[in-house]
């Protein structure tokens, strides 16, 4: 099956692609069909974030359209940043590495025993006949007190995934897409692609 990705980041379309090429999913970035398109992200779930995108795309381009919105939370915190994960801070001077800080220095406070965690994504695939189908995939971990780690993005380095004994910067991106909070939601929604008749049995 054809569908557009309705993301602009590198790292985002690699990792799904690396999963979604074993589940007969022909993924094509906007910039390929020429659309450049920015869609204002003002859900409040990552679900409604996640739809949004999905539909926004689909809209535009007349094909199946797939979109994730994914992010960490942390219980410590009440969940935040959620789904500002990526604007956490809402600072435009802030890159990556300076969010990731941030978190660093509001959880200094928080003891040892207080600092788990989760990625959470979750992925919609809307198609031009209306059907919307969306999966939810979460991975389980503990904030680091400092970075350990070179590869991942995001807040990969602070995340210690403890059935690995690892952080997702330590993992090969074949481990990764084995556990991740991404590859456990394109499982999913796999399953439910099946179910609906959208992927080979």
């Amino acid at each position: 099956m054809r569908v557009v990705l309705a993301s602009k980041n590198a790292h985002k379309l690699r990792e799904i692609s690396a999963i979604t090429e074993k589940f007969n999913i022909e993924l094509v970035l906007q910039s390929e069909l020429g659309l450049d398109l920015d869609v204002e992200e003002n859900g409040t779930t990552f679900e409604e974030n996640s739809y949004i995108k999905a539909n926004a795309v689909m809209q535009a381009t007349g094909l199946p359209a797939l979109a994730d919105d994914s992010g960490i939370a942390v219980d410590a915190l009440n969940g935040e940043p959620g789904i500002y994960s990526a604007r956490y801070g809402f600072d435009d001077s802030l890159d990556d590495y300076g969010r990731l800080c941030l978190l660093l220095k509001n959880m200094e406070q928080v003891p040892d025993d207080r600092r788990q965690a989760q990625f959470v994504c979750v992925i919609t695939l809307v198609t031009p006949e209306g059907e919307v189908i969306q999966a939810r995939g979460e991975a389980h971990g503990i904030l680091l007190r400092q970075t350990a780690g070179q590869g991942g993005f995001g807040y990969d380095p602070i995340f210690y995934y403890p059935p690995l004994g690892k952080t997702f910067a330590e993992l090969a991106p074949e481990e990764k897409n084995k556990v991740s909070h991404r590859a456990a939601a394109l499982v999913l929604l796999n399953e439910k692609l099946r179910e609906a008749g959208y992927a080979d049995k």
